[in-house]
């Protein structure tokens, strides 16, 4: 196997990695794009819609390269929406709040830590790198190092909530040499299954915020503001009513509150089938 095809299966295996990342934190389903080797001085960034939101780590033990996974603001937006379970503002294009670059920055972390694992599975040892930097691109000239063309770059690219986000790998020879040498060593009838075990292997150990819900309620905003300490607020359950458990921001499962060793925690009585996929935009 030459060093370009083991640079697209890797490509092409943390890319599924990351797309199962995202539909579990999005609870929405991700299209998987095109993974490709980019060649001379191709753009990385070149078909990225900015502004953007990047999450970026480097290879650490003096090793040059790193990752970096893109998302239009357009995405930010919905997937934020979905994380903290409100209904986005439509026609909202301004400028992105603290709050959805907070709650998205969590959700892009999970996924750089899907992509690192599924880096290590790929080449068969641990990959260190760099805590998560999560920010707000502008324009391409925000990019830095990562929008530079480097030799064994590859990109892949996944389409959610309607719009594609980007994958983005700049390579270390040592990794490619190392990489070519897993590849070698596999058997036919191997690869199939080494490939397939990197984004089972990544997904599950993917974090996700799980919380229960007793009830809820709506009053004005003056009496929320006046509420003082000792306040009673009525909730719309009764007390033997099943509370509500949501993963991201979407309901899974309902259960009965009780208490294990002095701390409160959720039985689990019904599961939920899976909530019809939002409608895609284009």
């Amino acid at each position: 196997m030459t060093a370009r095809d083991a640079l697209l299966r890797l490509a092409e295996a943390t890319g599924e990695a990351v797309a199962q990342a995202l539909e579990t934190v999005s609870q929405s389903p991700v299209e998987r794009g095109g993974a490709a080797v980019l060649e001379g001085e191709e753009a990385p960034l070149g078909s990225v819609t900015m502004p953007a939101v990047a999450a970026t780590v480097t290879y650490l033990n003096g090793l040059v390269g790193g990752t970096a996974f893109v998302m239009p603001a357009p995405i930010v937006r919905r997937l934020a929406a979905a994380m903290m379970g409100v209904e986005e503002e439509p026609g909202d294009s301004g400028e992105l709040s603290d709050l959805q670059l907070s709650a998205v920055g969590e959700a892009m972390a999970q996924v750089m830590a899907q992509a690192a694992a599924a880096l290590s599975a790929a080449l068969q040892e641990d990959v260190a790198t760099t805590e998560p930097e999560v920010g707000l691109w502008a324009s391409v000239e925000d990019a830095g190092d990562a929008a530079q063309p480097t030799p064994h770059m590859t990109r892949t690219t996944l389409k959610m909530l309607g719009e594609q986000c980007t994958l983005l790998h700049r390579m270390p020879k040592a990794f490619v040499v190392r990489l070519t040498s897993v590849d070698n060593a596999l058997a036919d009838g191997g690869e199939a299954r080494a490939q397939g075990a990197i984004p089972r292997a990544a997904i599950r150990s993917v974090p996700v915020r799980v919380w229960a819900e007793l009830g809820r309620t709506r009053m004005p905003v003056g009496r929320a503001v006046d509420l003082a300490s000792g306040a009673v607020v009525d909730l719309d359950r009764a007390p033997d009513d099943p509370v509500d458990l949501y993963v991201n921001g979407r309901r899974f499962a309902t259960g009965r509150l009780l208490l294990v060793e002095d701390e409160w925690a959720v039985r689990v009585e019904t599961v939920l089938p899976p909530e019809p996929a939002p409608d895609a935009r284009s």
